[in-house]
């Protein structure tokens, strides 16, 4: 049995700010250095493929992590990315394929065959879509193979990311609160085009797939991940998250909620310490 510590944070536009501003990125680095990840997904890398990727090798090089291939979203101006990293004397990468379901998905989907003294197991790392719980649902069922057994694959892997779904935990939110223009995102749209509850299907699909929740086999309840960064949006949810199953044994899940890391960006960084292998 071996513990890992896996990180996934959602950076906000690359941690740049309008005018050039990365007063932002660089404070992430610290932050990432203190959360102590062995595996780290990360999203919205925008305009990280400037320089030859020269702030995703200065990020990797200050944690002394090695980064994958990043991928780029299908859609916009392909300066958006996700990118999966690793601390090589943790673990040990067997396979990498970068963009899984090409075309599939909204932002993409990261695979990687990981291992760790003789335990096999799958990493995957995305961003699934903003736009709507549709689109959401059906990036959702590229990722139901890995919840169990499948032919060649390991039969236990992490799932990682900003989901864009509330956590089964979160209560109804009130929608007064957020502003109407934006309700269609986050909420069940009805024939009528009226709004319903919350869209929690993409998650939900997962759960029932085989996907586990670690918030539901630890005892602290996680905090929220976004919620405090926009004034049109004040309302607390957990929207980024970190999925097992196999014979992965959640230790801590936590959403690292500081005053640092709520000024670095929109979204808290979410981490999971896990035992790999042994006894469920």
């Amino acid at each position: 049995m071996t513990i890992v510590r896996f990180v996934s944070w959602n950076l906000g536009n690359g941690g740049i700010d309008a005018g050039g501003d990365e007063t932002r990125r660089k404070s992430q680095i610290g932050i990432a250095a203190e959360l102590g990840a062995d595996v780290l997904a990360l999203q919205e890398l925008t305009n990280w493929d400037e320089g030859d990727w020269w702030r995703l090798w200065e990020l990797a090089d200050s944690l002394g992590m090695v980064p994958l291939p990043p991928v780029t979203s299908r859609i916009g101006d392909g300066h958006n990315h996700l990118a999966l990293l690793f601390r090589p004397e943790a673990v040990r990468v067997l396979r990498y394929r970068p963009d899984v379901g090409k075309g599939a998905f909204h932002h993409g989907l990261a695979r990687a065959r990981l291992a760790v003294e003789g335990q096999e197991f799958a990493v995957l790392a995305t961003h699934l879509a903003y736009s709507d719980g549709d689109t959401r649902l059906r990036e959702a069922r590229w990722l139901t193979d890995n919840a169990g057994s499948f032919p060649g694959r390991p039969d236990s892997a992490v799932l990682m990311g900003d989901l864009n779904t509330l956590a089964e935990q979160d209560p109804e939110p009130d929608w007064t609160l957020v502003p109407r223009n934006l309700h269609a995102r986050y909420r069940l749209v009805h024939a009528d085009g009226s709004f319903g509850p919350a869209d929690r299907r993409a998650l939900r699909v997962l759960l029932n797939a085989g996907w586990t929740d670690p918030q539901t086999r630890v005892d602290r309840s996680r905090a929220a991940t976004v919620g405090y960064w926009y004034a049109n949006e004040p309302v607390p949810l957990r929207l980024d998250h970190i999925l097992t199953t196999g014979r992965i044994r959640p230790l801590s899940y936590t959403t690292c909620d500081t005053p640092d890391t709520r000024a670095a960006s929109d979204h808290l960084p979410v981490a999971l310490t896990a035992a790999i292998g042994g006894s469920q």
